[in-house]
This record gives C-alpha cells, structure tokens and sequence, in this order.
C-alpha cells in the first residue's frame, strides 16, 4: 500500500502582545559635585545644553556670563557682581595628537559659599585637585574651611605651577638643539626641531600674557570670599610671582631660540663657504691646465706637433703646474 504524504498542520498565528515596559528615564546632566563644610566645588566640563539648564534651574547668573562660558573664545577677565565673580583663565595644553601646544580655557564661577569650574577640555591640575578633595576628607575639610577664596587660590595656583614642567621640557629641547647645531648629518633636523621649539615659545607667550593685568586685578577681589579669619594675601601673592616667573623664563627662552637660531644660520653659511672655497680652488687650479691642454688641442700647427716626446713634455709641465698652484694654495690656508 504507497505510503500517504502526511497532511500540514494548519497554524495560527498571532501577533505578539507588547511587552509592557518601564518609560525611559530622563538622561541626567554630567555634572561632578564635592561638598564640604560651608562650601560645594561644582565641576562641569564639556557642558552641554542639559548642563546649562541644570546651571539656570540652581544658579541665578547673568545671561552675558553664560553666553561666555559657550563661546569658549573668551579672553582672560574678571567680571564682579553683587553675589559672585566671573573668571575666565587661559592655560597652556600640550596636543600630542598634533605635538604643539594649545591654549585651555577654564571659566570659574566663585561666590560665598560655591566654586563652578567649567573647562573647556580636560585640564590635568585642575581634575587632579579635583579627585583629590573629592578621595581625601581629611584634604577635602582642610581647604573647604578656609572659604572658596582659599579653594580659588589653590586651583589658580595649581594651574599655573603645572606651567613649570611643560617650560622644563622646552629647556630640555633647547639644550638637545644646541648640542646638534655642530653636527653637520643633523642639519636638517635642527632647522626642523628650531622651527618646532619656536612655535612652543610663541603659543606659551600667547597663553601667559593676557595673564598678568588679570592675575594682578584678583588680588583686589580675594578677600570678598574669604574667611575672615584667614590673611591670604601673601597667598595671592604667590600667584602672582609664579607667574612673572614663568613669563621671565618665557622671555629667556625666546631670547635662546633666537640666538640658536642665529648660530645655526652662521654654522650653515659656515658650511657653504667651505664648499664654495674648495671648489673655487679647484676651478682656479684646473683653469691653467685646460689653457695648456686647448693650446695644444687647437686645429693649427703648434711645436712638437706629430713628436710623442713633446707630448710627455707637455704633460710634465702641466703636472709641475697642479703641483706649484697646490703648495701656493695649501701654503696660503685656502685648502
């Protein structure tokens, strides 16, 4: 009996039932906060518009100040108001992705009893400080005591004497350049390291100049926001010659490149004259032998035409010339 294919189940299908799930909750602004006795440090980098609304909903700024903050092209200031200071820092950044050095913008809000800084990249003292109130209680405690004129004082000054190992590696950079100005397989390359070291010095003075009138300018506002018990100025202070320190090194660096500059134009012309001197002296030498040698090469008759003893005597003479126009030369230092 031949076997019956076997009948299709007939299935129904159903469309599926939605899952019933929890509505998504609202994304939360990337906003870092430490708070201490008296004082909270609020650190915002990179805001975006969530964080500029979490700064309108709690913070009654000026709209102008804000507007700053997302310009990021500010330069350095003070804006005073009735409750709180407006400060904007420019520090210098070290790009290896494109091995130069750029400027960093920090923009700080300071009131009584509040530090806002928003940078505009990771700053590495800034976040550094940062970390550190934010582990140590004990650290955390110490700073926030003596006011937010105090933790103000702290992040400038360690902005600012991050600036000295940066200008360390410049001066590496310019002994290096030195010690191959004489090397004469490394030309190239020291025109190349000039060129580079040079543009450092020039972004670094860019960064710090704008510095100074502000610097100075805090050192009238530091005490609205400080405990009273506390005499910082000598504090400020501080600020303020570390930062005519780093400019003075600024300046002996530009007035160092210059120079190195200068010596490695003349070492190079050096060189050139060399080159030029020698094959001068042997243009000069060989101009007389190609005299001999067109005289007797000359489609007329000349003595000793047809001899070969006359052409030994020729050559003789011409080797008697190269000779006296070498000692001549070698005795008058010109090879």
């Amino acid at each position: 009996m031949p076997s019956l294919p076997k009948p299709r189940l007939r299935r129904t299908y159903r469309a599926a039932e939605p899952v019933a799930t929890a509505p998504a909750a609202p994304p939360e602004p990337h906003i870092e906060i430490v708070e201490g006795p008296g004082l909270r440090w609020v650190h915002i980098e990179r805001p975006t518009p969530l964080e500029w609304s979490w700064l309108q909903e709690h913070f009654d700024f000026h709209a102008l100040d804000l507007e700053d903050v997302a310009s990021r092209n500010q330069r350095p200031k003070i804006d005073e108001y009735p409750d709180y200071l407006f400060i904007v820092l420019h520090l210098p950044v070290f790009d290896s992705s494109v091995g130069r050095l750029n400027t960093g913008e920090l923009d700080m809000f300071v009131g009584p009893d509040f530090v806002i800084t928003i940078p505009n990249q990771e700053l590495q003292p800034v976040e550094y400080l940062f970390e550190r109130v934010r582990s140590s209680e004990e650290f955390r405690d110490k700073v926030f005591s003596r006011g937010s004129g105090y933790l103000l004082y702290r992040i400038v000054d360690d902005s600012f004497d991050y600036c000295f190992p940066m200008l360390r590696k410049i001066g590496n950079k310019l002994d290096a350049i030195e010690d191959d100005i004489f090397e004469e397989e490394r030309s190239e390359e020291v025109v190349r390291d000039i060129s580079k070291v040079k543009q450092e010095i020039i972004n670094f003075r860019k960064v710090i100049r704008p510095q100074r009138p502000v610097l100075r300018e805090l050192e009238n506002y530091k005490q609205r926001f400080l405990a009273p018990s506390l005499d910082l100025e000598i504090y400020f202070d501080d600020i303020v010659d570390a930062h005519e320190r780093i400019w003075d090194m600024l300046e002996n660096y530009k007035e160092v490149i210059e120079a190195l500059e200068e010596t490695n134009e003349s070492v190079i012309n050096h060189r050139v004259n060399e080159i030029l001197r020698v094959l001068t002296s042997i243009s000069v030498i060989v101009l007389p032998l190609t005299l001999v040698a067109s005289i007797w090469g000359m489609n007329v008759g000349v003595p000793g035409e047809g001899d070969p003893f006359d052409f030994w005597l020729v050559i003789g003479g011409m080797a008697v010339i190269l000779i006296g126009m070498l000692g001549y030369f070698r005795r008058r230092g010109w090879l």
